[in-house]
């Protein structure tokens, strides 16, 4: 009971992967090669739990996050401001891909419920966000959205246990393999699950879940609890998402709206699936809508050696520049779902080069004294590294024809 009352720190970094791009992609994957990518779910949870702790411990044990690791373990200048420019970068490039994700998810959920196009509720969910962080009343309003997020949810996965799904299908499911044109699909799995923006998210909000005054060994001990329970939870959900597409719709479906995706939801709510969904839908992009920025300008400002003071001008400019690109893209998206599903893309790209950065931080005693990785943990991160790596480069060799 003291550890479940301990968690925190992961339920944020699953409520953040959990929105409109997880539910988009995941139903995707589903419907369009049935079982065959639930090992790329099983791999982004693991991937997730692996490089979150990192970030967890780096956060607990030298009170800082990935950026300032690195700005701090880096001695040559050319080479850190190099690898910091890269880094921010990653970040606001990343950032405002998965804020195009978060706004154009919220869109279509209002636009199935309301009928008015997707592209103007785009332009109005961009102005709440950058509404609400200006005013920095959105804590409340978090736990409602988060709330209904979590209903979806479990009617998800208790939709996924009713559809009765073939057991060794599932299984076969889990065995490593990359079907014909599945490159994007798996890519999109992995960016929409292993966000990079969460590894500077949780090295914050551990610290302030866990004061530096507390027992260290106790802290890493919840932490890891927390971030393992919580992710492990967020990964379940993104599985049921994609079996229930797989058992309900017919391999190869299209899917071109929020209403279509809704359906899948049918088996256990009847006419009242597209409202949940709906609603879940637009909950869980405006959870991210507001997170994402936030810990794009948290990035920025450690890499930069920013005060992180949500009142300075520089920190307000970071999350208003992702916002605005975010509201962009979305607004001017042809496909709604294939824009979703670029941005989840877009993302998995960056991510083996923040990880890389993370594994190197998290390899310097200096900064972590007797804290660093240990074979396994290394030997865990660069599988995720590589993995994710290669798949990149799978993508883009078939994109460019090289093979």
């Amino acid at each position: 009971m003291r550890r479940l009352r301990a968690m925190g720190p992961g339920l944020l970094v699953t409520a953040a992967f959990i929105g409109p791009g997880t539910v988009t992609t995941a139903t995707l994957a589903g419907a369009k090669f049935g079982f065959a990518l639930l090992w790329a779910v099983a791999f982004s949870t693991l991937a997730t739990i692996v490089l979150q702790e990192m970030s967890a411990r780096l956060g607990l044990v030298a009170r800082m996050g990935p950026a300032e690791a690195l700005r701090v373990s880096i001695r040559r200048r050319p080479l850190r401001m190099a690898a910091l420019a890269l880094v921010v970068l990653a970040i606001a490039f990343g950032n405002a891909a998965f804020q195009a994700g978060n706004i154009t998810g919220t869109a279509i959920g209002l636009e199935a419920a309301s009928g008015v196009p997707a592209r103007l509720w785009a332009i109005g969910t961009g102005l709440a966000a950058a509404g609400m962080l200006a005013l920095g009343r959105y804590r409340w309003i978090e736990r409602v959205l988060i709330a209904l997020v979590v209903l979806m949810s479990v009617a998800f996965v208790a939709t996924a246990v009713i559809a009765g799904a073939n057991a060794t299908a599932v299984l076969r499911g889990l065995v490593p393999r990359i079907p014909t044109d599945s490159e994007i699909t798996i890519i999109a799995l992995i960016g929409t699950t292993v966000v990079p923006y969460n590894l500077f998210l949780h090295a914050s909000a551990v610290q302030a879940k866990w004061p530096a005054t507390a027992p260290l060994d106790e802290s890493l001990t919840q932490a890891r609890f927390d971030a393992g329970m919580s992710i492990g939870l967020g990964g379940l959900v993104t599985a049921a998402i994609l079996v229930t597409s797989a058992s309900f719709f017919r391999i190869g479906a299209p899917i071109d709206s929020a209403s279509v995706m809704a359906e899948q939801l049918s088996p256990l709510l009847g006419p009242s699936a597209k409202y949940l969904f709906l609603a879940g839908l637009t909950a869980a992009g405006l959870t991210s809508a507001i997170t994402a920025p936030l810990a794009a300008a948290y990035a920025t400002a450690g890499a930069l050696g920013w005060p992180a003071d949500l009142k300075s001008w520089r920190f307000r400019a970071v999350w208003s520049a992702v916002v605005l690109a975010g509201t962009l893209f979305a607004a001017l998206g042809r496909n709604p779902i294939e824009a979703i599903r670029w941005a989840q893309a877009f993302n998995g790209l960056l991510l083996p080069m923040v990880a890389a950065f993370l594994m190197y931080a998290m390899n310097q005693p200096r900064i972590l004294g007797g804290r660093v990785n240990g074979p396994l943990a290394n030997t865990l991160g660069a599988v995720v590294v590589l993995t994710t790596a290669g798949v990149g480069i799978l993508h883009m060799g078939r994109a460019f024809g090289w093979y």
